[in-house]
C-alpha cells in the first residue's frame, strides 16, 4: 500500500504537466484524477482499522499517516474536483485551468496525509501558488489583485509558520507533529497562526469573504469546499494527537462559529453569505476535532454545491432575488444544500451536526446551538426564495446538473454514515433549531437592513490582525506550557 499511496500522491503533478502536452485531453485526465483520488479513499473506508504510517526520509521528513480522517477530506477533495470539471466541461475554460486545478487537486491531498511541519509547508505553498492562479484565471485586474492580496496574506502567514516548524525541530530534532509537545509556546504560536491564516479561523480568515466572493463559482466551490480545509486538517491532526492541544482547537472552533455565523445573518450578497459560512462552518469541525472528519465532508458537498448555484442565478443581491423568481429546478436543488446545512433530517448535514452536539463539552454547547440557529436564519434567505416553472429555457449547461448529482447526491449517501441519529430525541432538536431561525429570518432578519462595515477586511487590517492573533496564541500556549511539557 505504501507504493500505491505514493503513486497516488505524485500523480496529479505528473498529469497535470500531461495536460499542458495534450489540452485536448484536459478534461478527461482532471476527471480521472479525481475518481482516482475517490477510489483510493473508499480503499481506506473498507478496513475500519486502516492505518498506513510511512518514513521516506527520517527524522528530517517526509512522514505521512493515512487514517479514516484522512479518508473523510481525501473523498471531500475528490468529489468537489470532480463535480467542478463537471461544472466547467462545457465552458471556455483552456487547459491551462484544468492543470491548475488537478495541481491544487493533489496539493490538497498531500495536506491530507503529511504527518511533519516541513512536507505540509511545501504542500500548503503549493495550494497558495496553484489557488492564485486559478483567483487571477480571467486575468482582469479586480481579479489579478483579489489573487494577489491572497497570496500576500498567505505567503506572510507561511512566513510565521515555517519559523515555528524551526524552533520545533531545533527542540527535538524532528519536525514531526508530535513535536509540539515540549515545543516552546513561540513554536505553537508562530505554526497555529499560519494555519489560522490558511483555514480561514476566526479573524484571520477575514481575507476569504472577498476572495471567494469575488472569485469564479468553480474557483469559489474549490476554496471553501476543499483548500481551507488545507489549513483546518493539521489542526484537527494535532488537536486528535496530543490532548494538551484539542483545548486550544476547541476554543477557535466555537470562536470562528460565532464570528462567521455573526456576519453571515446580516449578509444581503449571496456569495459573501456564504463565504462567511464558510468561516463558521469550519468552526463547527474544530469544536468536535474527533468527528471532524465527517462534518468535513458534509460542509464541503454542501458548500461546493451553493457556490455553483450561486453562478447561475439571475443576481447575488438577495433583495434582487426576492423580486425575480427563480426556476424550480434551481430552487430544488439550492433547497436540498440549504436543508442539509442547516441539520435537516435525511441529508448527511442532519447527522453531521447530531455527531457533533454529541462530542461537544460542556462550556461549547451554548456558543454552538446559537452558531446553529445562526446557520438555519442565514440559508432561510435561499429557502423562502420565490421561484416558479419557467417558461423559458434557462440557459444552464449539462455539466452542471451532473456536478449536483455528485454533490447533493454525496449528501443523501454519506447519512448512511452515521444512521444511528435517527431517533425521535436526535430529530427534534434540529427541526426545532430550525424553525427558530425560520421565524428569526421572516419576522426579524429579514426586515433589517443592517450593512456591516467592510473596513476591516481591507489588507492592512488583516496582517495587523495577524500580528495580534499571534500574541493571543502565544498567551494561550504559554498558559498552557505545563500541561505541553
Amino acid at each position: 500500500m505504501t507504493n500505491i499511496t505514493i503513486a497516488w500522491m505524485a500523480l496529479p503533478f505528473f498529469v497535470g504537466f500531461i495536460i499542458y502536452l495534450l489540452p485536448k485531453l484536459s478534461r478527461f485526465l482532471a476527471l480521472g484524477v479525481a475518481l482516482l483520488s475517490a477510489n483510493y479513499a473508499l480503499a481506506i473506508f473498507a478496513d475500519p482499522s486502516f492505518l498506513l504510517n510511512v518514513k521516506l526520509l527520517d527524522s528530517f521528513g517526509v512522514t505521512l499517516t493515512i487514517d479514516q480522517l484522512s479518508g473523510f477530506f481525501i473523498i471531500t477533495n475528490a468529489l468537489v474536483t470532480a463535480a467542478v470539471i463537471f461544472y466547467c466541461w462545457n465552458s471556455e475554460k483552456t487547459a491551462f485551468f484544468y492543470m491548475q486545478a488537478v495541481i491544487l487537486h493533489g496539493s490538497v491531498n498531500a495536506t491530507f496525509i503529511c504527518a511533519d511541519f516541513i512536507s505540509l509547508y511545501v504542500a500548503l505553498e503549493v495550494i497558495s501558488i496553484a489557488s492564485f492562479l486559478l483567483i487571477s484565471y480571467p486575468r482582469t485586474d479586480r481579479s489579478i489583485w483579489v489573487g494577489l492580496r491572497y497570496l500576500f496574506v498567505s505567503n506572510t502567514a507561511m512566513l510565521f509558520y515555517l519559523v515555528g516548524a524551526v524552533l520545533v525541530y531545533q527542540a527535538h530534532n524532528s519536525f514531526s507533529f508530535m513535536g509540539l509537545r515540549g515545543a516552546p509556546p513561540e513554536a505553537i504560536a508562530l505554526i497555529f497562526v499560519g494555519l489560522l491564516a490558511k483555514g480561514g479561523i476566526f479573524v484571520s480568515g477575514l481575507w476569504l469573504p472577498l476572495t471567494h466572493s469575488e472569485s469564479q463559482s468553480p474557483v469559489s466551490a474549490m476554496l471553501s469546499g476543499v483548500v481551507v480545509k488545507a489549513g483546518v486538517f493539521p489542526l484537527v491532526r494535532c488537536a486528535l494527537m496530543l490532548e494538551e492541544i484539542d483545548p486550544i482547537v476547541r476554543f477557535f472552533g466555537v470562536s470562528t462559529a460565532l464570528l462567521g455565523v455573526g456576519y453571515a445573518v446580516f449578509e444581503k450578497d449571496t456569495k459573501r453569505m456564504l463565504a462567511f459560512h464558510t468561516i463558521s462552518q469550519l468552526g463547527f469541525v474544530l469544536a468536535a476535532p474527533v468527528v471532524g472528519g465527517f462534518y468535513a465532508l458534509t460542509h464541503g458537498l454542501v458548500k461546493s454545491a451553493l457556490f455553483l448555484i450561486a453562478g447561475v442565478l439571475p443576481s447575488r443581491n438577495f433583495k434582487e432575488l426576492q423580486h425575480h423568481p427563480i426556476d424550480n429546478r434551481i430552487w430544488i436543488a439550492l433547497a436540498i444544500a440549504s436543508f442539509s446545512i442547516s441539520g435537516f433530517p435525511l441529508l448527511s448535514g442532519f447527522g453531521a451536526k447530531v455527531l457533533t452536539s454529541k462530542n461537544l463539552l460542556p462550556w461549547q454547547v451554548v456558543a454552538m446551538n446559537i452558531a446553529a440557529v445562526g446557520t438555519a436564519i442565514s440559508f432561510a434567505k435561499f429557502i423562502f426564495l420565490p421561484h416558479q416553472k419557467n417558461e423559458k429555457i434557462i440557459k444552464v449547461n449539462l455539466g452542471f446538473w451532473w456536478a449536483m448529482v455528485f454533490l447533493l447526491g454525496g449528501l443523501i449517501v454519506a447519512n448512511a454514515v452515521y444512521y444511528e441519529a435517527y431517533s425521535i430525541k436526535n430529530i427534534i432538536k434540529p427541526l426545532v433549531t430550525i424553525a427558530i431561525g425560520w421565524l428569526a429570518y421572516l419576522y426579524i432578519f429579514k426586515k433589517l437592513a443592517i450593512k456591516i462595515p467592510r473596513a476591516i477586511e481591507e489588507f492592512d487590517h488583516l496582517i495587523g490582525f495577524m500580528s495580534l492573533m499571534l500574541i493571543l496564541l502565544f498567551w494561550i500556549a504559554w498558559k498552557q506550557l505545563p500541561f505541553l511539557i
